[in-house]
């Protein structure tokens, strides 16, 4: 009876069993290389543009550094100065909470009743829509800020447009008590870059959602609360997470309306801006560089926290159980 054998064939070479796969996955690796290529202007400007920076800004938070003569080692003392001995410090830390509290949720209501406005526009909606967008462009900027400040201040055109209605306020800039808020209608106004952003949301909506909802008698307020918000939630949080943090780092808008200084009575010293002036007017920098990374840490706590809760209020159409 014939029996099948049982031995590897040799190879060409004489030796047995199937051959190397090294040989066979050799090709493929030596294609790579031209990716690395491509990805190398990418990984040697991360590196030097952003990760070694901030690893010398690491160590000069641990340092007394003046920009002039070499850091001096001082351990953790810039940051214990920060946290127990320097008041404007706290102070800049509740200035820019309260424009976060106050500049977020209006910013984004904004954004969501202009975007609603413009889903339901027939004619005229690209224009509206670039309308809108344009002071996210032009609202960053030195000039419009100043212009802005000129507005605001004493003999400005929002005050002298007050005091014709029966508002006596004066000027915004001089006032410690409305400072701040002018910074907050100048982020407000710029709300083109999130509208447009709600608006796509709007837009993938199913239309079928709301001819459901009104056949059970839910009218326009019930349609936006059980159908839009959720099916939006997820564009509410992607914007919400976005402006967090670039509120968090505001600074032209509170540079220009200050004058640069925080006043009045440091009712506009905001955290970028104090952490400015310490490190370029006062020349601390290893102070400054305490306060960036302290800040750093802050708005990571912050996303931390607002992507855990995410998971009780944010509505993903594909997932089941929410």
């Amino acid at each position: 009876m014939r029996t099948l054998s049982t031995k590897a064939p040799e190879s060409a070479d004489g030796t047995t069993g199937p051959r190397a796969p090294s040989r066979r996955r050799r090709p493929v690796r030596e294609k790579q290389w031209p990716a690395y290529v491509f990805l190398s202007p990418w990984m040697i400007g991360a590196g030097v543009v952003t990760l070694l920076p901030m690893a010398v800004s690491l160590y000069l938070s641990f340092t007394d550094y003046n920009l002039f003569d070499a850091p001096n080692w001082v351990g953790l003392r810039n940051y214990a100065e920060m946290l127990f001995e320097d008041p404007r410090y706290w102070r800049s830390v509740g200035t820019t909470l309260l424009y976060v509290l106050v500049a977020v949720p209006l910013k984004l209501i904004l954004a969501l009743g202009a975007a609603m406005l413009l889903k339901n526009l027939n004619r005229g909606r690209g224009f509206y829509r670039s309308a809108f967008y344009a002071p996210s462009l032009l609202g960053a900027s030195m000039s419009i800020a100043l212009v802005w400040r000129a507005l605001f201040n004493d003999g400005g055109t929002v005050p002298d447009v007050l005091a014709a209605l029966g508002i006596d306020t004066g000027g915004w800039v001089g006032n410690p008590h409305l400072a701040v808020y002018t910074v907050v209608l100048l982020t407000v106004w710029q709300f083109g870059a999130p509208m447009v952003i709600f608006l796509a949301g709007l837009q993938q909506i199913s239309p079928d959602l709301y001819e459901a909802a009104a056949l059970d008698g839910a009218g326009p307020w019930r349609q936006f609360v059980a159908v839009t918000v959720p099916m939006l939630s997820p564009v509410v949080f992607f914007n919400l997470v976005l402006e967090i943090i670039n509120s968090f780092q505001v600074f032209t808008p509170a540079f220009a309306v200050s004058s640069g200084d925080g006043g009045p009575a440091d009712s506009t010293l905001f955290y970028t801006l104090f952490l400015y002036e310490r490190g370029f007017t006062a020349s601390h920098m290893g102070y400054a560089a305490a306060m960036a990374w302290l800040l750093l840490l802050a708005v990571g706590v912050i996303t931390l926290i607002l992507f855990r809760t995410s998971r009780s209020w944010v509505f993903y159409a594909d997932e089941e159980g929410r």
